[in-house]
């Protein structure tokens, strides 16, 4: 029997959501970080932001960005790192890793950070190697996040800290249904305008909607082996950033 897994509110067979994932993002990679601000607003800037003022990163920390996409949490950790550090930006996606080399070679980081195709569910790198892993919002788009996770602690340092930022469920009743009446309203016109395809933002709108709450998703990360794991809910728990480390 076939197995079957979430591609949004689809269910299709396991091997295939992979390449219906990467289809996504070829197509919206070079729209990637203007239909970013247009359909946050701007906000997700603020998110990242959180994320980066919290990771207690330091010079010479050596650091994996996954799902990286555009650059724009691993150009912040190549400026915390220094050159004495190392920033590993991998994504899954050629077309989204070529849109954000070449933003940051653009932007001058040529030194301390090196562009990696790579997948999640099984990170080419060396065990206990990392100080610090982050992914933000790649984490939905994965097949296996349990696996995924799993590989992230393998390969991370003891005394590591994991950095998951992600969309997750409001917390005010209210604000979720405002929120899945713009969602499904708005952001699919939206792509449709922008990046002309609505089908590939309706599927992003649904991957949301199908992703762990911040409890679950905080199991998970825990029965993936790490020791301790915390959330923080940003704008009222439209995104959850969740910590955990390794000990």
């Amino acid at each position: 029997m076939t197995k079957l897994t979430d591609f949004g509110y689809q269910q299709v067979p396991i091997e295939e959501k992979a390449n219906k994932v990467a289809a996504v993002f070829s197509s919206v990679a070079e729209q990637y970080d203007l239909m970013n601000d247009l359909m946050s607003f701007g906000i997700h800037r603020l998110w990242k932001h959180f994320t980066i003022n919290v990771s207690g990163l330091k010079q010479g920390d050596k650091v994996l960005d996954i799902a990286g996409g555009t650059g724009d949490l691993a150009s912040a950790w190549a400026e915390r790192v220094g050159n004495e550090g190392k920033v590993y930006l991998a994504d899954i996606n050629f077309e989204m890793l070529d849109v954000g080399r070449n933003k940051l070679l653009d932007q001058g980081f040529n030194k301390n950070i090196t562009f990696i195709q790579a997948d999640a569910q099984a990170l080419p790198f060396a065990d206990n190697y990392f100080n610090c892993i982050s992914i933000a919002f790649g984490l939905r788009n994965v097949t296996d996040k349990l696996m995924a996770l799993r590989s992230m602690y393998q390969v991370m340092q003891p005394g590591g800290q994991l950095l998951v930022l992600e969309f997750s469920k409001p917390v005010l009743p209210v604000l979720q249904e405002i929120y899945d009446q713009y969602s499904f309203a708005v952001i699919p016109k939206l792509g449709e305008w922008i990046a002309k395809d609505a089908e590939s933002y309706q599927y992003l709108v649904e991957s949301i909607r199908r992703h762990p709450d911040q409890e679950t998703l905080k199991q998970m990360i825990l029965e993936a082996g790490f020791d301790k794991c915390e959330y923080h809910n940003l704008s009222n728990g439209i995104v959850a950033l969740h910590r955990a480390w390794k000990y």
